[in-house]
C-alpha cells in the first residue's frame, strides 16, 4: 500500500486549491440528472467528512466508514462519464487521482504533489493499516471534500460545461469502466469493481432516459443491455473469477456499438484525445489514431511516403560511419528488435544505455524513450541522430548526403512534390514508423468474434486483467502505459528492476537511474528515480530479453520477478516503487496460463506488408 506524509498532505491543500479554476462560465445547465447526481455526491462527501472524524475519535467503526466511502464513490460514478469527460484535469488530479504523487506544473516551475481523492481513500481505508492513518484519512478527506465543494459552489453559479456531443462521454465511460474499473486499478483497495460499475452503467442510463436528445435514438436498445449488464454485474462481484471476456462481448462491446450509432455531431476530443471515436471495437486497429501521436498530418500520408521513410529506416549510408541504419537495433524479422541485452553502439564491442524495444505499436505514446525524454515520434529520431553511441550525426549532414542521391532526389519529389528537407526528412521515418502496427493477433480476432484461442489463454487475460495486476499498468487493450480512457499521456512505473533474474544471486537493483537523469528538468524529482516507460506486451514473444536491461530471458522469470512484488517486494531497498510489493500468490499453472495468453498477442502481418 502506498501512503504519504501527513506533512506534505496538509501544506499543500491550499496551493492545490488557489490553483484550480474547475468551471469555465457557460450557459446554464438543463441536465436536471446531472445536478442532481452533483448534489448527491456532495451529500456523500459531507457524510464521509463527517464519518472521517468520528472514526479518528473512534467513534464509528472501520466497516461503517468504508460503507460510507463505497457509498460516496458509487454516488460519484454515476456523475463520472459527465464530470471526468467535461472537466478531465479536475476529475483525474483532484477527484479521483491514482494513488501515486505526481509533477504538476505552475509557471517555470514543478512541484512534487501528492494524489488526491477517492482512490487514494479507497487504498488507505480498506487497507490494514488504516486504523493507523486516522489523521492522513481526515487530511486527505478534508482535501477532497474542499476541492468538490469549490466546484460544486462554481457550478451551481455558472452553469456546467458542455461538449457538441452527448454520446462521447457515455463512449468514453465505458472504455473507463473496461480499462480502468473492472481491472482493479481505480479501487486499489476494496477491489469493489462489480459494484462500482454497476453504478457507472446505471448513471448512463438515467442520463439517456432524462435527457430529450437522446429520445432521437434506440433507448430501448440501449436500456435492454444497460439493464442486463447491470443485472450481470450484481451477480458476479468476485474479483478474481470476474469474467472480463464475457463482460466485454456480451455487455461493453454492443452498448459501445450502439451509442457508437448515435454519435452526430462534432468531435470534440480531436485535439485532446488519442482515441478513434469512429472505432466500433476496442480490439481493432483503428481504436487510436496514429496521427494523434505524430506531427505528421493525415492529410500528408500516403504510399509513395511511407516507401521513402522506408528506404531511410534501412539506409546505413546515414549514419556517420556508414555502418549503421535504424533497423541495426530493430530488424523487422524480430518484431523490430535486435534480441540483445543492450543495443549496439557504433563503436565495435559496446552498447548503448538501454534495450532495444520493438517499433511494433510504437507510435502509440505521447513519449518516447525508457526515460520518457522525448515528446514526438519525430523527436525520438533526433535523438537517435545526434546521439555520439549511435548515428553520431546532424540532420545538416544528413539532408547534404540525400541531395547527391538521384533516387533520393526523385522519392522526395514524388512523396511530398518538394525538396528534400529536415522536415519532410522526418515526416517520412515517420510515416513508416507509424504503419507498424498489429492488431491481428490471435486475440483481437478472438476478441472481434473471428476465431477462437485456447482455454488457457483466456484464463490468461482473466489473471492478467484481474489477479496479476498486470492490467493497471499495461492498460487495456493496447497493453502499454498509454494511459485510458483519452490515451493522451504515457506512465513509467518504479518496478525495482534487478541486475539478474531473481533465481540468480545475489539480488541487486540495477543501477540504471532511469526517468530522474533524463534531460527533461521538471521531471527531476525523486518520484522518477529508478522510472521506465511501461511499453506495451504485444508481440513480447518475440522481443526477448525483457526490461530496460534485458536481464531477464524469458517470460517466467519476468513473471517470478512480479510474484514477487518487485524489487521491495524482494526486500531490496526502494522508497519510491509504484509496483505493489506484496505478493501476488499466482501458481505456477497460473503463469502458464498468463504466459499463454501473452503469446496469443503476436502478429507481424505488417513485416510481410511493409
Amino acid at each position: 500500500m502506498r501512503f504519504y506524509p501527513l506533512a506534505i498532505v496538509v501544506l499543500l491543500i491550499g496551493f492545490a486549491v488557489m490553483s484550480f479554476n474547475p468551471v469555465d462560465k457557460g450557459v446554464k445547465s438543463e441536465d436536471t440528472i446531472i445536478n442532481k447526481g452533483l448534489t448527491d455526491f456532495k451529500t456523500n462527501l459531507d457524510r464521509l467528512k463527517s464519518e472521517a472524524y468520528l472514526f479518528a475519535e473512534e467513534k464509528i467503526s472501520l466497516e461503517e466508514l468504508q460503507k460510507t466511502l463505497s457509498k460516496t464513490r458509487n454516488s460519484y460514478k454515476e456523475i463520472e462519464f459527465y464530470i471526468a469527460y467535461h472537466y478531465p484535469e479536475f476529475s483525474k488530479t483532484h477527484l479521483n487521482a491514482a494513488p501515486l504523487f505526481h509533477i504538476e506544473a505552475a509557471g517555470t516551475k514543478a512541484f512534487t504533489l501528492p494524489p488526491e481523492g477517492l482512490q487514494v481513500l479507497d487504498e488507505l481505508i480498506f487497507s490494514d493499516e488504516a486504523g493507523e492513518k486516522k489523521e492522513e484519512i481526515k487530511a486527505i478527506t478534508d482535501f477532497l471534500y474542499n476541492s468538490y465543494a469549490s466546484f460544486y459552489l462554481s457550478t451551481t453559479k455558472n452553469g456546467l460545461s458542455k461538449g457538441n456531443n452527448k454520446t462521447l462521454p457515455l463512449r468514453i465511460e465505458l472504455i473507463r469502466i473496461y480499462s480502468l474499473g473492472v481491472t482493479g486499478f481505480d479501487t486499489p483497495g476494496s477491489l469493489n469493481i462489480s459494484e462500482e460499475a454497476g453504478h457507472a452503467l446505471l448513471g448512463i442510463k438515467k442520463y439517456i432516459n432524462d435527457d430529450a436528445y437522446f429520445k432521437n435514438y434506440n433507448i430501448e436498445k440501449a436500456n435492454t443491455i444497460l439493464t442486463e449488464s447491470i443485472d450481470y454485474l450484481s451477480k458476479n462481484t468476485d474479483f478474481e473469477k470476474f469474467d472480463r471476456i464475457e463482460f466485454y462481448k456480451k455487455y461493453i462491446q454492443p452498448l459501445y456499438e450502439e451509442f457508437g450509432n448515435w454519435d452526430g455531431r462534432p468531435d470534440d476530443l480531436k485535439e485532446f484525445s488519442g482515441w478513434n471515436v469512429a472505432n466500433k471495437n476496442f480490439f481493432s486497429s483503428d481504436f487510436l489514431d496514429p496521427y494523434f501521436y505524430t506531427l505528421l498530418k493525415s492529410s500528408e500520408d500516403n504510399p509513395d511516403l511511407k516507401k521513402l521513410g522506408k528506404d531511410i529506416f534501412f539506409d546505413q549510408n546515414l549514419s556517420d560511419n556508414g555502418k549503421m541504419s535504424c533497423a541495426s537495433c530493430h530488424l523487422p524479422e524480430n518484431a523490430f528488435t535486435d534480441l540483445k541485452a543492450k543495443s549496439q553502439s557504433n563503436v565495435e564491442g559496446k552498447t548503448v544505455l538501454r534495450n532495444s524495444p520493438s517499433l511494433y505499436n510504437a507510435v502509440f505514446a505521447k513519449r518516447f524513450f525508457y526515460d520518457m525524454r522525448a515528446f514526438y515520434l519525430e523527436q525520438q529520431a533526433e535523438h537517435v541522430i545526434y546521439n555520439e553511441q549511435e548515428f553520431n550525426t546532424s540532420y545538416e549532414s544528413i539532408i547534404k548526403k540525400l541531395k547527391t542521391k538521384p533516387e533520393y532526389k526523385k522519392a522526395f519529389r514524388k512523396a511530398f512534390k518538394g525538396e528534400i528537407n529536415k522536415q519532410n526528412f522526418s515526416k517520412a521515418l515517420s510515416s513508416y514508423v507509424s504503419s507498424l502496427y498489429s492488431f491481428e493477433s490471435d486475440f483481437d480476432r478472438f476478441m472481434r468474434n473471428e476465431k477462437e484461442i485456447s482455454e488457457d489463454a483466456k484464463k490468461g487475460f482473466n489473471l492478467f486483467m484481474g489477479k496479476a495486476n498486470c492490467a493497471t499498468c499495461h492498460f487495456a487493450p493496447h497493453f502499454s502505459g498509454l494511459v485510458p480512457p483519452f490515451y493522451n499521456e504515457n506512465e513509467s512505473e518504479v518496478l525495482g528492476i534487478t541486475k539478474k533474474p531473481i533465481k540468480q544471486l545475489p539480488i541487486e537493483l540495477d543501477s540504471d537511474k532511469g526517468r530522474i537523469n533524463s534531460p527533461v528538468q521538471k521531471e527531476n524529482s525523486w518520484i522518477y528515480e529508478n522510472s521506465f516507460k511501461t511499453t506495451t506486451v504485444r508481440n513480447i514473444a518475440l522481443t526477448k530479453p525483457y526490461f530496460h536491461n534485458g536481464a531477464f530471458n524469458t517470460l517466467e522469470e519476468v513473471l517470478d520477478f512480479y510474484n514477487e512484488g518487485g524489487g521491495e517486494g524482494l526486500g531490496l531497498p526502494m522508497k519510491n516503487q509504484t509496483l505493489a510489493p506484496d505478493k501476488l500468490n499466482l501458481t505456477q499453472p497460473e503463469m502458464k496460463q498468463i504466459i499463454a495468453f501473452l503469446n496469443s498477442l503476436t502478429d507481424i502481418s505488417k513485416t510481410k506488408n511493409n
